[in-house]
């Protein structure tokens, strides 16, 4: 009389499940999945973070750069006072480099984070809040006018990478 699509096939039939797709059912967070997620949900803990990581990528990026620096006297140099400049070099260039970029992860993920749960909305009006902090932040020594500008540039540059990796994830 109805027909009951989950019943089973007839003896004779050639009935198939092989386009049936199985429903995985939904799995509960455990304890220490939700202590986690609460952990990397405060603000300390990701601006730490982003300042370490910053710190990695920008003590990389110092020795990359600092081995490209060619000395200026190298002809009149030895192989080895050579090696020892660029060596001094590399580091004194990865150090600066390392507390650069840590300061602005820190800082921007600090601002980003604090925006976002004040207006407890994630768009990008948080990104460039956070930008113009960190630009404002990082130029600062330069006076009122540099600030601006530093703000203003990094809001541009903090929105538009938001918009390209939004629109190719």
């Amino acid at each position: 009389m109805f027909n009951d699509s989950s019943a089973e096939p007839a003896a004779g039939s050639s009935g198939s499940n092989e386009n049936v797709t199985k429903i995985e059912p939904i799995r509960m967070p455990t304890i220490e999945e939700m202590r986690a997620q609460e952990v990397w949900n405060n603000c300390a803990v990701k601006s730490v973070a982003s300042g370490v990581m910053g710190g990695g990528l920008g003590l990389m990026m110092g020795l990359f750069m600092g081995a490209l620096d060619n000395p200026i006297m190298h002809d009149t140099m030895t192989g080895r006072q050579q090696f020892v400049y660029t060596a001094k070099q590399m580091g004194q260039r990865s150090w600066s480099s390392c507390k650069t970029f840590a300061v602005m992860g820190l800082v921007y993920s600090a601002a980003e984070c604090i925006v976002e749960k004040a207006r407890a909305k994630h768009d990008i009006i948080n990104t460039a809040v956070a930008g113009c902090v960190t630009g404002g932040t990082m130029s600062a020594r330069g006076g009122p006018k540099a600030a601006c500008m530093g703000c203003v540039g990094f809001a541009t540059f903090s929105v538009l990478i938001e918009k390209f990796f939004d629109r190719h994830t």
